[in-house]
């Protein structure tokens, strides 16, 4: 069973102190003067009760105020969304105040930490991805190159019912290929480190196109944003999960990825599509990958805005800072 709040049993127990109070003072005044039922008396007593009741009413709301705006503070605290603080109210009790200033500092360590946290496990994520990439490129794929080299030279001397046969087997042998280099793309664009985030872009964009054969088109105002290693693998990642929502889930018939501000103290970078859009109480159910996408941004201290109606599609807006923070080597 769910106890009743502090206000409420505050009230409570002080409305039957005085109720037994008033019941103690008639007793004893009944019993010095007298007989005091007559109506003038209990009208009186009963209006003293009744204002006594509601001044204590009005004094102890009014002292418990601040400790319920801080409650609602920590009901509505979600470290996805840092910033957040209780803030001082009017006639603040001390012990109030040090339990909103004890609460704000807990918040600024939790928000630190998690960010750390979350720093690390993303560097380490994108560490992984950068080795597998190239054990795939250089290992794998030299592999694959290998056996198809094999298969061309076996091929020139076999006979002619195995050169079909073998044929196919190269052909299956160079696609393999193409599929494990796309993948090594994937994971971790060479473009990217090699070039930076412009042309890594759009190439991401171009191969979007042709792989789902829809108009995508890209635009940039300069060719190098003044933006750390962090940021600009933030900002393609967050274009690459916008863009698999599109082919997912959008249902478009054209695509547009836009890099803006290159040279000013803030870059946008914009994924805009003409699909089927989405209702706004969609946008935490989980499935669009925005969670994701707002971890990478909170974590390069950026800001993303998505919107979207449904029937008109669908805008990304990341909002990263200039010259932002490196990933350590």
């Amino acid at each position: 069973m769910r106890k009743a709040a502090l206000l409420t049993q505050v009230l409570t127990v002080n409305t039957v102190l005085i109720v037994l109070t008033v019941i103690a003072a008639l007793s004893v005044g009944v019993r010095l003067n007298g007989d005091l039922t007559g109506p003038p008396p209990l009208l009186v007593l009963a209006a003293a009760v009744l204002v006594t009741i509601l001044a204590n009413n009005f004094v102890m709301r009014r002292r418990f105020a601040p400790l319920e705006s801080l409650t609602r503070t920590m009901e509505e605290v979600d470290l996805a969304v840092p910033g957040t603080r209780a803030q001082p109210s009017d006639d603040e009790p001390t012990d109030v105040a040090r339990l909103r200033e004890t609460f704000n500092v807990m918040l600024h360590r939790l928000e630190t930490e998690r960010i750390a946290a979350a720093s690390a496990v993303l560097r380490a994520q994108e560490a992984e991805r950068a080795r597998l990439a190239r054990d795939l490129h250089d290992e794998v794929n030299q592999a694959l190159a290998a056996v198809s080299m094999r298969l061309a030279a076996t091929a020139e001397g076999a006979p002619p019912e195995l050169a079909d046969e073998l044929a196919e087997t190269q052909r299956l042998a160079t696609q393999a290929m193409h599929e494990l280099l796309a993948l090594a793309r994937e994971l971790r664009p060479a473009a990217l480190d090699d070039h930076g985030l412009v042309p890594a872009l759009r190439t991401q964009v171009r191969m979007f196109g042709e792989r789902w054969s829809m108009p995508a088109s890209f635009a940039a105002d300069g060719t190098r944003p003044l933006l750390g290693e962090f940021e600009q693998i933030v900002a393609y990642r967050v274009v690459q999960e916008a863009l698999s929502n599109v082919a997912r889930h959008a249902h478009a018939t054209r695509v547009k990825v836009t890099v803006m501000g290159c040279n000013g103290t803030e870059v946008k970078v914009t994924v805009t599509d003409d699909g089927d859009g989405f209702a706004p109480d969609r946008l935490n159910s989980g499935r669009s990958g925005l969670a994701g996408m707002r971890e990478r941004a909170l974590l390069a201290n950026a800001r993303i805005d998505v919107r979207s109606i449904p029937d008109e599609g669908t805008t990304v807006e990341l909002t990263l800072p200039a010259r932002g923070l490196r990933i350590a080597s």
